[in-house]
């Protein structure tokens, strides 16, 4: 479990047949499609999905993105994952844990997003202003700011 984290969700994906490969293995291609899908779930949680963003003027690209794979997922197979916001100033940074049905580790990964201006296309060292807000926001109503 990921122990230095601002804020956490949890989101179950099922593996479609599309997801697969001859041997009804998950491709390691798609597990950052679940990565993509648990992260929409927490910045939906943070209030700073990406109509949002963009209705704040910002984009955030990945700017890297690493797995470790420990164990396959397979065919039909449930997975919780579990994301956690470790950066949100500078960068957004999420670390993931993907689950199988029997609570098993299967994946863990950690991506990382900076912040873009949409009108100028400039890059920036800070993540927008109302993004910091709405977690400080979160950290404050938890007690954790």
């Amino acid at each position: 479990m990921v122990k230095d984290f601002y804020i956490a969700d949890e989101k179950k994906v099922t593996a479609e047949f599309f997801d697969v490969d001859a041997m009804n293995v998950v491709w390691h291609g798609n597990y950052v499609k679940f990565m993509e899908v648990a992260r929409c779930s927490l910045l939906d949680k943070i209030g700073y999905g990406y109509k949002e963003m963009v209705k704040d003027g910002y984009a955030y690209p990945v700017t890297s993105i690493n797995l470790k794979y420990v164990k396959s997922v397979y065919f039909a197979d449930t997975v919780n994952i579990k994301t956690y916001l470790v950066e949100y100033e500078n960068c957004i940074k999420i670390k993931y844990e993907i689950f199988n049905e029997n609570g098993e580790l299967c994946t863990k990964a950690e991506s990382t997003q900076m912040a873009l201006k949409l009108d100028t296309k400039e890059s920036c060292f800070e993540c927008s202003p109302a993004f910091v807000q709405r977690v400080e926001k979160i950290l404050k109503d938890e007690g954790k700011l």
